[in-house]
């Protein structure tokens, strides 16, 4: 993981503002939300791990399924998960193989190569643009 400090740490935002803005660029809110954070992540790269940016979120006013939810944003990061090869549902002792099909991160905070550091640099400072506004 590499955080890349970013002028919209700490900044303040509704929920769905932020999406209506970052989801055209790619991002998603990750799978692995709780009612009171979550994550936007955007997919750099997917050769041999999964190389993301990640925007941190925490819910300021209710939970994130709240309508009108307010949230603060954190310092995004760059993360790289890698993957066993191989499919989970490959196994055949598995007793729910369409509930278990994906495999769990082999290194959940594998290597960035140098590369992609400065890529992602980039696109922390594409987010800042469009979240605040200065964008071209």
């Amino acid at each position: 993981m590499i955080e890349v400090p970013s002028s919209i740490e700490n900044r303040e935002y509704k929920l769905i503002e932020l999406e209506n803005k970052l989801k055209p660029l790619g991002y998603v809110i990750g799978g692995g939300w709780e009612y009171d954070h979550g994550y936007f992540d955007y997919k750099l790269d997917d050769e041999g791990s999964y190389l993301f940016v990640r925007l941190p979120f925490t819910a300021v006013n209710g939970e994130l399924d709240t309508k009108g939810v307010e949230v603060r944003l954190g310092r995004p990061f760059l993360l790289a998960h890698q993957y066993e090869s191989g499919l989970d549902h490959d196994n055949e002792e598995d007793p729910n193989p369409l509930i278990n099909q994906f495999a769990a991160p082999d290194n959940p905070d594998a290597h960035i190569p140098a590369e992609w550091i400065q890529t992602g640099k980039q696109y922390v400072r594409e987010l800042e643009q469009v979240i605040l506004g200065t964008g071209d």
